[in-house]
């Protein structure tokens, strides 16, 4: 009986252990786009957020961050966006954000943004963005208000404060791309991420993600029931 008490114990801690290993905030970064605002591929810059559960998330009065590539956070007022109060993601869905002033050339977002600030004007080749519940003004990597970073993302190879390593840098026309629609997060900015040349980023209209855990269960057809049935 010990024997058995000690087993159960211990599978219940590895339990515990593989929870938490696996544990992530439920709304992610899914696509950052930084060409925008000179003569990239579209005319914004752009952040995609995806919610990855089948439960609704607010993100009103949370903080989209940029840094330069050895920059703080938020270095000044122009480089940190406070979402709206009551701006909610569904259900394996997305929130567009048009960031920055327009380019002098390059073409419309494909779907009508979420929200729209000029501020967060990325950089085309190297940067990093994250998503804050708290405010973090000019604050360097690792200086951050203790708990409050629910996703971030860098890319460009020297980029600092990544999850693990940065992605690729990037060129005008390319933007990071979270893996599976933005279900992917292993905590490895470079593995969950691809650089993608003509990003198609998402909005609240767009088609929930299939790759989430909201794929609409089958129906039971009728033979099955009438099986079930005979079987009680």
């Amino acid at each position: 009986m010990k024997k058995l008490a000690t087993m159960l114990m211990a599978t219940a801690l590895l339990a515990v252990t593989v929870n938490a290993a696996f544990a992530s905030n439920a709304v992610r970064i899914s696509q950052a786009y930084g060409g925008g605002g000179g003569s990239g591929y579209y005319l914004y810059d752009y952040v995609e957020l995806y919610n990855s559960s089948n439960a609704a998330v607010t993100v009103g009065g949370d903080y989209l961050e940029y840094g330069s590539a050895s920059g703080n956070w938020a270095s000044s007022v122009t480089n940190y966006y406070l979402i709206p109060a009551g701006t909610v993601i569904q259900p394996c869905s997305y929130l567009l954000i048009q960031l920055g002033s327009a380019g002098t050339a390059g073409i419309a977002l494909p779907v009508t943004p979420d929200l729209a600030t000029t501020n967060l004007s990325m950089s085309q080749s190297a940067g990093k963005v994250a998503l804050f519940n708290a405010l973090n003004s000019n604050v360097a990597c690792g200086s951050e208000v203790a708990g409050s970073l629910i996703d971030k993302v860098a890319w460009g190879s020297s980029t600092t404060c990544s999850e693990t390593s940065p992605v690729g840098g990037t060129t005008n026309q390319q933007g990071v791309v979270r893996a599976l629609g933005g279900q992917t997060d292993t905590d490895n900015n470079s593995a969950d991420f691809t650089v993608v040349t003509d990003p198609v980023p998402h909005n609240s209209a767009s088609a929930i993600n299939s790759n989430g855990p909201c794929s609409v269960v089958p129906t039971l057809n009728k033979t099955w029931g009438s099986l079930k049935s005979i079987y009680r």
